[in-house]
């Protein structure tokens, strides 16, 4: 892909994501995560109603009329985006790849963080740390992000999210709102996500294709593992194969699942051809009601 095309994809995506955040997520993004507490602001004359507790006594008995301290919520938060770009994320049967759709997904929440002047950073993961880019401000930085989103090209093709999740607790020490998007076809990461979870708000959005949870009756065919890079025959009219992969699907599932509630973490799960919109809408709207 050369400069042309990226940039006009970048552009693209900044029109269709943009518009997203603009006018259906900033405020629900707003309320659903809170500032670090009360800041300072300033000090005006007392109005009927305001709280006693409020009255500034220094101010007051310098003017000899009662002052109070205004607090204001310290709003300026910092969002990770951490995203699996190994193998199984080029995987799609409808109208895009899985990667598209997280690109999608990880430039709305950038666009809605910016709107409400957070800083955002990138990590990009696969069994190792592919790229990180420190949480700035301004949407120049957006742009960047979502450019890496689009032509990085991963040196492994596997996955490790539990190395990931060490990873960003050697990096980020203060809290931060961090969304992991993957497909989660990986486990034994439960205790590192434990500790992940009690600093960070984090949450997972697991991304799949309807072919991810069951593989169609198509007779004898040549699969590759897009993470090992192997081609099998697979004998997909066996009905015992078909269940053995099901229930290897739900089991990857059922642990992501679990292991975020469990670490007091959000999931949010949606298939590449349902709308992405309503259920992160959803997810902010419950959360923000919490």
């Amino acid at each position: 892909m050369d400069t042309k095309e990226i940039l006009k994809k970048v552009r693209k995506i900044e029109i269709k994501t943009r518009r997203l955040s603009d006018h259906i997520f900033s405020g629900e993004y707003h309320s659903s995560f809170k500032g670090r507490g009360m800041t300072f602001s300033e000090v005006r004359q007392y109005q009927y109603g305001d709280d006693v507790r409020a009255i500034d006594w220094n101010v007051t008995a310098r003017y000899n009329e009662p002052y109070v301290k205004v607090f204001e919520e310290e709003r300026e938060l910092t969002m990770m985006l951490m995203v699996d770009i190994s193998g199984s994320e080029l995987f799609g049967t409808t109208q895009q790849f899985k990667r598209d759709t997280i690109t999608e997904i990880a430039a709305t929440l950038a666009f809605s963080a910016i709107q409400n002047n957070d800083k955002v950073g990138l990590l990009l993961f696969s069994n190792e740390i592919e790229l990180f880019i420190p949480p700035k401000k301004g949407k120049s930085h957006v742009l960047r992000i979502i450019r890496e989103l689009i032509e990085f090209k991963p040196k492994s093709t596997e996955t490790d999210i539990n190395m990931a999740l060490k990873y960003l607790s050697s990096v980020m020490k203060k809290k931060a709102i961090v969304f992991m998007l993957s497909d989660f076809m990986d486990t034994n990461y439960e205790q590192t996500l434990k500790i992940v979870g009690r600093k960070h708000d984090l949450t997972g959005i697991r991304i799949f294709d309807k072919h991810d949870v069951e593989i169609p009756n198509l007779g004898m065919v040549p699969m590759l593992d897009a993470e090992t890079g192997k081609t099998i025959l697979v004998n997909t009219s066996s009905k015992k194969v078909r269940n053995s992969y099901n229930k290897y699907y739900l089991s990857n599932v059922d642990y992501f699942q679990k292991t975020f509630s469990h670490s007091g973490a959000g999931t949010i799960s949606t298939r590449i051809d349902e709308s992405y919109v309503k259920k992160l809408l959803g997810y902010f709207k419950n959360k923000g009601s919490r």
